[in-house]
């Protein structure tokens, strides 16, 4: 279990979902907190929802507030780099740039790769998660 938990936690890293945040984040864990990795990711999941919601409200009006835009990705890309979600914090990027450039379409788009890429890290957290408990 133990080697299975190390693999899928290493995979993260060598598919580009985690960066050496995510590190520096288990390197404060201790003893008296085992499970403070996991507790901070499952914060970032309950915060980042309410951020997407605001997201998808706001790309609905129109018009559209680019600065209002940018602002709450912002955010949540600060979140998303807390965490070491480098994947998702790649498509946070992409999606200020459209919004510099007023560009309506590409944040669309762009905003459907965030919630992708969000949804994908979490199911293999989750599961990276799971098999650590397991072990131990």
């Amino acid at each position: 279990m133990e080697r299975q938990a190390a693999y899928l936690r290493n995979a993260l890293f060598d598919q580009g979902y985690l960066d050496e945040q995510f590190l520096q984040l288990e390197d404060l864990q201790d003893q008296a907190n085992p499970h403070f990795v996991e507790e901070v990711v499952k914060l970032f999941y309950t915060d980042s929802v309410r951020l997407i919601q605001s997201i998808e409200l706001t790309l609905k009006n129109t018009p559209r507030d680019f600065e209002k835009l940018d602002k709450i990705m912002h955010q949540f890309k600060g979140s998303t780099t807390s965490i070491g979600a480098k994947k998702v914090k790649k498509e946070c990027t992409q999606f200020q740039e459209y919004c510099n450039v007023g560009n309506v379409e590409g944040c669309i788009r762009e905003f459907q790769e965030v919630k992708q890429e969000h949804a994908a890290l979490k199911r293999k957290l989750e599961n990276y998660f799971q098999l650590a408990r397991e072990a131990r």
